[in-house]
């Protein structure tokens, strides 16, 4: 799994979590490093914030999905972007799916679990 945010706060928080539910994941601050990654790693599943420097998150999702490397793979987009609108322009974007921060530990993991079919946890 790959995780892109360029807040070491949200960072931290998604480290301890996806550690929590035995996920090995590469965790990178900006669109250009997560490009570079997804690219040399082509993971099961990418978690990105959509404001990010030097590439956003919009712009992120256009190039994974130009790519025929990159195309495939699930992004959610993790964003404290909130409201309807938002998430409908997230989605439209081409991201397979979103949730906005501050998020709890399940429904994240649901959201994990359905697109890597990783176990159900206790937690």
């Amino acid at each position: 799994m790959l995780v892109v945010d360029d807040d070491d706060d949200s960072l931290t928080l998604m480290a301890y979590i996806l550690e929590q539910l035995s996920c090995e994941t590469c965790f990178v601050a900006d669109g250009l490093a997560a490009l570079k990654a997804a690219r040399q790693h082509h993971p099961q599943l990418i978690l990105s914030d959509i404001h990010l420097p030097q590439v956003d998150g919009y712009s992120l999702i256009q190039q994974l999905r130009a790519d025929a490397g990159t195309r495939d793979i699930p992004v959610v987009a993790v964003t404290a972007l909130a409201g309807q609108e938002n998430r409908q322009k997230i989605l439209t974007a081409g991201f397979d799916d979103y949730i906005s921060k501050p998020f709890l530990i399940q429904p994240l993991e649901h959201l994990i679990n359905r697109f890597i079919g990783m176990p159900q946890s206790a937690a």
